[in-house]
């Protein structure tokens, strides 16, 4: 007779494999930027997932839940917010974190970041890449390309942002902070 605690686990293997296969049919979006810092120090700043709204404008709040979980709060179109709990599934201190959302999350969705030293050590080499289900379907996607809320340019300006933070101490003003 299986326990309790391997029923859960079966259980939750059962989810995140059913969570994976969604993910087949998923949006994606690759975006890379140099920085003029060293892995380490970017790849500390990053995995201090509360650290990530100073620089991410659509992210209303990160909320680390234990080394490996956190709680995400985003603006999404329309003056709504979606939610989700993330799961580190990889984390290699210095070039990569990798996560997954975890059952239950308005928006399903999976990543990387890669911390690569530039050539000629002129930095670091930031590559994010997430593949996510957009809410509504395809029919949301479309909706969202044609918006000012493209995820692809959002991705892009974000990590921009980070650029600047990294590079200067400080990004351009926010919408909405003073």
């Amino acid at each position: 007779m299986a326990t309790t605690i391997e029923k859960a686990g079966k259980t939750r293997r059962r989810a995140l494999a059913k969570q994976k296969s969604e993910l087949h049919d998923s949006s994606s979006i690759e975006q890379c930027v140099t920085i003029n810092r060293g892995p380490q120090e970017l790849y500390q700043f990053w995995r201090n997932f509360e650290n990530l709204p100073r620089f991410m404008e659509h992210l209303t709040s990160v909320r680390c839940l234990d080394e490996r979980r956190s709680h995400w709060v985003v603006k999404a179109p329309l003056g709504k917010q979606v939610e989700w709990e993330a799961e580190i599934i990889n984390d290699e201190p210095g070039q990569l974190i990798a996560w997954q959302s975890l059952p239950g999350a308005d928006v399903v969705n999976a990543g990387t970041v890669r911390f690569e030293p530039a050539p000629e050590g002129r930095g670091t080499l930031v590559r994010v890449l997430i593949k996510y289900d957009p809410p509504g379907g395809m029919l949301g996607a479309a909706t969202v390309r044609l918006s000012d809320e493209h995820p692809q340019r959002q991705v892009r300006e974000d990590l921009e942002r980070f650029k600047q933070l990294m590079e200067a101490g400080e990004t351009e003003s926010v919408e909405g902070e003073s």
